[in-house]
């Protein structure tokens, strides 16, 4: 896994006040840590902001930051997604993952059923969803649960899936176990 590679954590919100302040949405589980990470970047590595002082405005926080724009200018960013690199970021602790590590990684069911590669990873606000590009035939999403997800192995980069069959898309259905009647007749 890349230690350079970024990691979304943070939105620009806009411009704040009229001393060239900048609202900032943080991503972070604590949304301080996002200021712990140096300087935030674009999404081809450009230093957005450096935060000198910041404060909370509820669920934003308002950032006084080394870069000096006029208040136009910071309106002008809003929406800008705010990354780290990843190698930035605390480790994880065990049993934890940064989702961001998870794309790239394979994903194999209980059963041995090869599923794919995990493509991206969305969250549309009720928790992550991983879309899967399987070797041919559309992607398709899993929730990213315990219970989908019962082996995570980032060492070796694969995942373990045992979604319910209706999850997965009918090329992925398993075959009926043969049955026979031991007695004919």
């Amino acid at each position: 896994m890349s230690k350079d590679k970024l990691i979304v954590v943070g939105q620009i919100a806009g411009a704040f006040g009229v001393k060239g302040e900048v609202r900032v949405r943080s991503f972070t589980d604590d949304p301080e840590a996002i200021f712990e990470y140096g300087p935030l970047l674009d999404i081809a590595g450009n230093v957005v902001l450096t935060p000198v002082r910041h404060r909370s405005l509820n669920d934003l926080f308002s950032v006084t930051a080394k870069e000096q724009h006029q208040r136009e200018a910071w309106e002008a960013m809003r929406g800008t997604l705010l990354h780290a690199p990843r190698a930035a970021l605390p480790e994880v602790e065990e049993g934890e993952v940064y989702v961001a590590d998870l794309i790239g990684a394979r994903v194999v069911h209980v059963d041995g059923r090869d599923l794919g590669v995990v493509k991206t990873v969305q969250n549309f606000g009720a928790g992550e969803l991983l879309e899967i590009k399987p070797s041919t035939g559309a992607t398709f999403l899993l929730p990213f649960t315990e219970e989908n997800f019962p082996g995570v192995d980032m060492d070796a980069r694969v995942l373990t899936a045992e979604p319910a069959e209706a999850l997965l898309p009918e090329s992925f259905n398993a075959p009926e176990p043969s049955r026979t009647d031991p007695n004919p007749g």
